[in-house]
């Protein structure tokens, strides 16, 4: 990626600066602390100068980045995103924030593309191309078939007046003043500032397209991420799997869907199915103490614990967690709007999902 385009201004902070006026340690004649020194010194003019050259590029914002949103939100197909040398590493992590994002999106190499994977495009696709100079050869050749497809093409590079910017529906402009590499070579503020941009593109698309934590989620089933933006309702046990008995259940009923249920309790509904309590294994053991072999004409409506703790299927996964946790309990029921049992949840299915 080169650093062609507009110059930009670049401010280093007075506090970055050495005694003597300049970015380099003073000298101290202590060659291990010099080294030290030098290397801080660099560290945080290499930080200065990416971070100008992000804010450059933040500073020419301009309706074209408006029109980049307006072809992604219209696309009905994929986000292809394609680069060459550090401007592909640069892609792929792009088209990686996109597909996390809400955005369908996947990397192709420019050169791949003449090679047969031009077959992954279709019309309904949109093309992301990054190049600093954009004149990459791979990136030039790709650019008739790109078009004669009828993709569009959103630029990102240093270079408008290029063949990308001349061949691109919309340009969008990350040219930096100088690499932070000191041969002013390596692909290194140009690299950030095409990142950054494409960052900036996958959030604002995200937030037009209101993706939410919950979307996220399902991006991620297998992270860390992923696994705190579990719904309980992604987790739990429904249907058939839910322990249930009726407010009129007798002690041998209710013992009978315990066993079958094999997790310590039931729940209790009345004739519309409404939640009216729960009875554990505990609760049918002090009934027995209580009542003796008198426990055998009680109904569950006489041995269940009435308002037990539950939780609604939308709530998050690690929220169902940590209420298990406050109130010692194994177990929690689901429940629907009308407080009707729907899912039950066990420590051991918040284990088996990560979630602990």
């Amino acid at each position: 990626m080169e650093h062609l385009g507009n110059p930009v201004k670049y401010c280093v902070p007075e506090e970055s600066l050495a005694e003597n006026g300049s970015c380099h340690p003073v000298i101290t004649g202590d060659k291990e602390t010099d080294s030290c020194a030098a290397s801080m010194s660099q560290a945080r003019q290499v930080l200065e100068l990416e971070s100008a050259a992000i804010l450059g590029v933040r500073d020419r914002l301009g309706h074209e980045f408006e029109v980049a949103i307006g072809l992604l939100l219209k696309c009905t197909g994929k986000v292809v995103v394609t680069g060459m040398g550090k401007s592909g590493h640069i892609a792929s992590k792009i088209a990686s924030t996109f597909a996390s994002t809400g955005t369908p999106a996947f990397f192709v190499h420019p050169a791949e593309l003449r090679h047969g994977d031009f077959g992954m495009l279709e019309a309904k696709d949109v093309v992301v191309a990054i190049s600093g100079s954009g004149e990459t050869q791979e990136m030039k050749l790709a650019l008739d078939p790109i078009k004669r497809l009828g993709c569009p093409i959103i630029a990102l590079t240093g270079n408008k007046l290029s063949t990308l910017g001349r061949f691109s529906d919309v340009v969008l402009d990350v040219a930096v003043l100088r690499e932070a590499c000191p041969l002013n070579l390596a692909p290194t503020s140009s690299t950030t500032a095409a990142l950054a941009m494409g960052d900036a593109l996958a959030v604002a698309l995200m937030t037009r397209k209101n993706f939410k934590a919950e979307d996220f989620a399902r991006s991620h089933p297998g992270g860390t991420l992923g696994r705190q933006l579990l719904t309980v309702g992604d987790v739990m046990r429904s249907g058939v799997e839910v322990p249930k008995v009726g407010i009129e259940a007798d002690y041998a009923g209710v013992l009978a869907e315990i066993e079958c249920k094999r997790l310590g309790f039931t729940s209790v509904v009345d004739g519309e199915g409404l939640l009216g309590g729960i009875i554990t294994d505990g609760d049918l053991r002090r009934a027995l103490v209580r009542w003796g072999p008198g426990v055998f004409v009680r109904v569950a409506s006489e041995i269940m614990s009435a308002n037990p703790k539950t939780i609604s299927s939308r709530c998050l996964a690690v929220e169902a967690l940590r209420l298990m946790e406050t109130h010692s309990i194994s177990d929690l029921l689901i429940v629907d709007g009308e407080h009707r049992p729907i899912g039950v949840i066990a420590l051991k299915d918040l284990l088996r999902a990560g979630v602990i």
